[in-house]
């Protein structure tokens, strides 16, 4: 398995916690600190199981009020970023 924790920026989340498998494409967990709980858990549980395509296709580019990132969008860099450390 693959864990990372990811800074998020612009958004009032602090951190995003991600758990890939090991072949990086499929989301085995994720959590959020900070921001709106309720939603951001069910974006976690909404997630999981599903492949970081998948996410990222739905979810990349939501916006949050005037902000031009949203949690769900830096979720999506947290996933970009999880990815290139299995690359590695």
């Amino acid at each position: 398995m693959i864990s990372i924790d990811y800074t998020p920026q612009g958004v009032c989340s602090r951190n995003i916690h991600v758990d890939l498998s090991d072949d990086g494409q499929t989301i085995e967990g994720c959590s959020f600190v900070g921001g709106c709980n309720g939603n951001l858990k069910a974006v976690s549980k909404l997630v999981t199981g599903r492949t970081v395509s998948e996410v990222t296709g739905i979810l990349r580019g939501n916006t949050c009020g005037v902000r031009p990132t949203s949690c769900a969008d830096q979720l999506c860099h947290a996933l970009d970023a999880a990815q290139a450390e299995a690359r590695a």
